[in-house]
């Protein structure tokens, strides 16, 4: 069909009608267009065919209504006067040269275009009337007449590329062109109207605009390195300690304090959360509550709520110091076991989850687990979408993770706790998916630590990674060293007579058997771990049900038994590791639960309930009638706690069970034989000669600890008998009960009356955390714990600010070597701690000389510690800004898009020669890359970056060369394949959760099609979103769960369309009206990243 219409779809496109006109028209003199935008790329794409054109008349209308909207806000009338309407194009210009494509070619074209202007061969006027929307374009010869050629095109199109059609995605289109006579004529003569009512943009009105574009200027390397900093430290170069607002009139502004707040809250608005984890001693509460207070200035108290989740131990201290600050009554508190009265809505001393805008989560590490209850109530409460934007506008809450250790044991620590305030596959990080970056790193360490030996250099290179990928962007940690190496910082100190304690090089204290009891003891680890021996049946017993049984009340029951069973079995080492007392308690309280599960079998009631404590109850009086009625009611609501018959079991657990009992049988008989406790005697022997030693020890006091209760018991016992009176034992069972008294002998800094009760304190880990016992300054592990990082929280009991005593010991009792064998303890300490150095840092050692705590990148070069290479850089601009002040705000002021080329040098990173490097920003993150000349594209760190672009004053500048753009466009590419690749499946992920997670979005998908409930179609369209962000850690498995019960017909679809919507409202995703709630902001994924700075390495 013939038309005159095109729509620039295939080749039938605004551009080609151009081309085909200019290209067969003869004698063209003329092209006038009149255009709502104007774009230079447009123009561009016309030049070759524009070049022997003699008169280009280019009108754009401008959008009179926003500087209509401008003048009312100023209280001003709007007469449409021209400085105005000649500004507002100049802005577009600058405008379009931002936007428009990085390369040769095109700033080749806009150049020329600027030339043809200054030399007369276009004129461009601006009209101001809002009235204008035509876009007309048309084509003359000098002397138009009925008798010669003409065209005018109209429509929709504009001038760009998008609207010319030559865009990758063009805009749909609908033009019409014309070349009668008459419509020729009458637009001929409408064009010059509207030119006459118009304004001229004269030449040098352009070369005055183009001085303040990255065309327009040239840039030195030192300008382009301040240029970086600028923009990367934002508003932390203003240093002004009133930005934490007036503080309580006992504390001082301290400018480490004011940094780490400065530092802390601009992570808070970059990526909705960072980790406070300054080192023991620092003030860590006092820093949080001076950033909660700038929260609530910046966001409007009256829209403010802020919640504290914190240890019971710590509820005082929270309250008192929030309650000094002025902010309490903005704020609730929480203690971390008691989160449900929040999510559940049912306790009025709380405000709703979503009205809260700032959480701060004490004791963060204890979040890790992400199968655990609290962390699924801590995630919906830190994800649950505002219910009121204050100041800070956006629906993200911002999250505040308050930790010394945030790293406790594996990667995923990190990662599950990251996922409380980011989404696992679309971060605000340089790395976009989380997923896929912590998945092979994960493996990795699980390979690692299968190895019989340590692999310390493997550990360290995996943490380096996250470090530099993750951590150095959302963590706030500073050392002592970082302090002593800051002059500010370090003045703050002295003035304040704050000293920290030395520490002193690791004790390690070891003991032998001898040749009866070290027969025992290898024959005893034999017993407990051969595959042949002790099997520990009686923890496997669901492992043994019927099949049918199995799928009717228990998951993955074959992987819970061997993973009850290997626990059970580590637990035996590590309590014959603790003491033999230990071992001896809990090798006959197997003993014991095994007889009584072989007697169930006997009475065919088998008892099953992972809710109930059954030992217990029977220790506590409970007859088998009263356990089995609890049973029975509990069964009702939770269908794993259930009474089976002995017929309901494979016969090779009661098989098993009886082999079980005859083994732990025959090991209880010998172990009561013995009476030697070679490693007490050695505690006893290092009592006397050094831990109380006045020399080294000059309170007398002196700190125990223990994993085990039962040793704990023991140790108290033997030490009273031993030295008398002053020995203080503390578990679970009397913390709470007896803190005023361990405050009052042990805490350096107690406000009331000290005593001097008790000399030595002997406790398990719960006064790990969250006390100071700094009156003593010698400290015992008389055993290693499972999780590493304990070691360090122990020694931060009495390493702190204002220990009495000036240097700090630390001994630790190692495992033996045919136990370590097992369990591999040594090994496992080792690794875990050498993580955590790697990661964040540390001030020494806590468990081994094996440890290295070493400088790494972050961190300042020569340094013996680490110093945080950051300060360095932001003192570096801060200086500058003072001493500069017209030139700081000069270079702030720098178009984007700036660049230079500089000479290599051979002292130069190896890797920049003939590179680019180039700092991109979007509104969700900022990313550094270096670029070879085969445009290869390696991400840096920030820190890395600063290295490279680093220069010095008077370094010249140069030209870039041609390879320049192709580097740029290279790195371009990648950034864009990073986001949009953190939005598809095909990606290695953590603990197979990509699988799940593309099971649960099938699901979804195939449920939306089958039913007929709009608001269960919109409920999986809403919980597919969240999947696909990967925002809510346990929805997958829920849906996963949800697909199950329906296949095995135990819910019916009427159910499941309940069951979906009432997800979608659990999470907060889910609302009657049309517009849709979101858990996170969304994300523009066209956003293209704005090129800040680049630069050229010449050879």
């Amino acid at each position: 069909m013939s038309t005159k219409f095109f729509t620039n779809t295939e080749e039938n496109t605004v551009f080609q009608k151009f081309k085909g006109i200019l290209s067969n028209m003869k004698d063209v003199f003329a092209f006038h267009a009149v255009v709502g935008y104007f774009r230079s790329s447009g123009y561009f794409a016309l030049q070759p065919f524009l070049k022997d054109i003699k008169d280009i008349k280019i009108l754009v209308g401008i959008n009179v209504d926003l500087m209509f909207a401008d003048a009312q806000k100023k209280g001003l009338l709007y007469f449409g006067e021209e400085q105005k309407t000649k500004e507002e194009f100049l802005k577009w210009f600058i405008q379009d040269l931002k936007e428009a494509k990085y390369s040769r070619e095109v700033e080749e074209g806009i150049l020329q275009f600027i030339k043809d202007i200054v030399d007369g061969r276009i004129e461009v006027r601006a009209h101001n009337s809002k009235a204008i929307h035509a876009k007309f374009y048309l084509f003359l010869p000098q002397l138009h007449s009925e008798h010669s050629d003409g065209w005018v095109i109209m429509g929709s199109s504009n001038l760009t590329e998008a609207g010319l059609g030559i865009k990758k995605s063009p805009n749909y289109e609908l033009n019409i062109a014309l070349k009668d006579f008459d419509d020729v004529e009458f637009t001929k003569i409408e064009f010059q109207k509207l030119w006459q009512q118009s304004t001229t943009i004269l030449p040098a009105d352009i070369l005055e605009y183009k001085k303040k574009t990255h065309i327009g200027q040239f840039f030195t390397p030192f300008e382009i390195y301040l240029k970086l900093l600028i923009e990367y430290f934002g508003n932390n170069i203003d240093y002004d300690p009133d930005t934490v607002g007036d503080l309580p009139k006992s504390y001082k502004k301290l400018s480490y304090q004011v940094d780490a707040v400065n530092q802390g809250f601009q992570m808070l608005m970059d990526h909705n959360g960072f980790f406070l984890a300054d080192v023991v001693g620092l003030g860590k509460t006092i820093i949080a509550s001076m950033i909660a207070k700038r929260f609530l200035v910046a966001n409007g108290s009256l829209k403010t709520k802020i919640l504290v989740v914190y240890p019971p131990a710590l509820e005082k201290n929270w309250k008192s110091t929030f309650r000094m600050f002025g902010i309490d009554r903005h704020t609730k508190f929480v203690t971390n076991g008691r989160l449900e009265k929040i999510v559940n809505g049912e306790d009025m001393n709380y405000w709703a989850k979503e009205d809260y805008d700032l959480i701060l989560v004490d004791e963060a590490h204890k979040y890790r687990n992400h199968t655990s209850q609290a962390f699924g109530l801590l995630q919906r409460i830190c994800k649950a979408p505002r219910n009121s934007e204050g100041l800070v506008t956006g629906k993200n809450k911002k999250v505040i993770l308050i930790s010394a250790t945030p790293l406790n044991n594996r990667p995923q620590d990190l990662y599950y706790q990251l996922l409380l305030f980011q989404d696992a596959r679309r971060s605000t990080l340089p790395v976009t998916n989380l997923q896929s970056f912590f998945g092979p790193i994960i493996r990795e360490y699980k390979d690692v630590m299968r190895e019989d030996e340590p692999n310390v250099e493997k550990i360290r290179e995996l943490y380096n990674t996250i470090r530099e990928k993750v951590i150095s962007q959302i963590t706030v940690r500073r050392t002592r060293r970082d302090l002593a190496n800051y002059p500010k910082y370090l003045d703050d100190l002295k003035e304040q007579g704050i000293v920290f304690p030395e520490i002193a090089p690791l004790r390690t204290v070891g003991y032998s058997l001898n040749a009866k009891l070290s027969k025992l003891f290898y024959h005893t680890i034999f017993y407990l771990t051969d595959d042949d021996k002790i099997n520990y049946y009686r923890y496997q017993a669901i492992r043994f049900l019927r099949e049918d049984l199995q799928d009717a009340y228990y998951d993955q029951a074959v992987l819970i038994s061997k993973s009850l069973a290997g626990i059970m079995k580590t637990l035996m080492v590590k309590r014959l590791e603790s003491s033999f007392h230990a071992f001896q308690i809990t090798l006959n309280n197997l003993l014991v639960s095994t007889q009584r599960m072989i007697k169930m079998f006997e009475s065919d009631k088998v008892l099953i309930a992972p809710d109930l404590n059954i030992n217990e109850l029977i220790e506590k009086g409970f007859s088998m009638d009263d356990i089995e009625n609890l049973i029975i009611e509990l069964s009702t609501e939770k269908p794993k706690n259930n009474i089976f018959k002995a017929e309901d079991f494979e016969p090779e657990l009661l098989t098993g069970l009886r082999k079980d009992q005859v083994l732990l049988q025959e090991l209880s008989n010998e172990w009561a034989k013995v009476e030697e406790d070679p490693k007490i005697e050695e505690l006893f022997q290092a009592l006397e000669n050094e831990l109380l030693s006045k020399d080294r020890n000059p309170t007398g006091q002196l700190i125990l600890f223990t994993e085990s209760n039962d040793t704990a018991d023991y140790l108290a016992e033997k030490l009273v008998k031993r030295i008398g009176k002053g020995v203080l034992k503390v578990s679970s069972a009397n913390r709470n009960k007896i803190f005023e008294t361990i405050q009052e002998n042990f805490d350096a800094n107690y406000i009331g009356k000290r005593k001097d009760d008790y000399q030595i304190l002997i406790t398990t880990d719960v006064l790990a955390e969250g006390v100071n016992l700094h009156r003593a300054n010698v400290l015992v592990n008389y055993d290693t714990p499972w999780n590493a990082t304990r070691l360090m929280q122990r020694i931060g009991r009495i390493n702190r600010i204002g220990s009495i005593a000036g240097v700090v010991y630390n001994y630790i009792f190692y495992p033996s070597q045919q136990g370590d064998e097992e369990i591999k303890l040594y090994k496992n300490a080792l690794l875990k701690l050498q993580g955590f150095h790697s990661a964040f840092g540390e001030d020494a050692q806590v468990f081994t000389n094996e440890e290295l705590v070493e400088q790494f990148e972050l961190f300042k070069e020569g340094m013996p510690d680490e110093e945080d290479k950051r300060l360095v850089y932001l003192r570096f601009i801060r200086e500058f800004k003072d001493a500069n002040p017209r030139e700081f705000k000069r270079i702030k002021n720098f178009p984007l898009k700036a660049r230079t080329a500089r000479k290599y040098e051979d002292t130069m990173a190896e890797e920049t020669k003939d590179a680019t490097l180039i700092f991109l920003k979007s509104p969700y993150k900022m990313e550094f890359y270096v670029v070879t000349n085969d445009n290869k594209v390696t991400p840096l760190t920030f820190l890395e970056a600063a290295e490279r672009f680093e220069a010095k004053v008077n370094e010249q500048g140069y030209d870039v060369p041609a390879s320049h753009y192709d580097n740029v466009q290279a790195a371009l590419e990648e950034f864009d394949k990073d986001f949009l690749g953190a939005t598809t499946d095909t990606v290695t992920t953590t603990d197979k959760a990509d699988a799940i997670s593309a099971q649960a979005k099938k699901f979804l998908r195939d449920f939306k099609s089958i039913t007929r409930k709009a608001d269960t179609k919109k409920a999986c369209e809403v919980l597919a979103d969240l999947i696909d962000k990967g925002t809510f850690t346990p929805l997958p498995n829920e849906i996963r769960k949800l697909k199950r019960r329906l296949d095995k017909k135990e819910t019916s679809y009427g159910q499941a369309d309940n069951l979906i919507i009432a997800l979608a409202k659990k999470y907060d995703v889910f609302n009657d009206g049309e517009d849709e709630q979101s858990s996170t902001n969304d994300i523009d994924l066209n956003i293209t990243p704005e090129i800040v700075i680049t630069e050229t390495f010449i050879g």
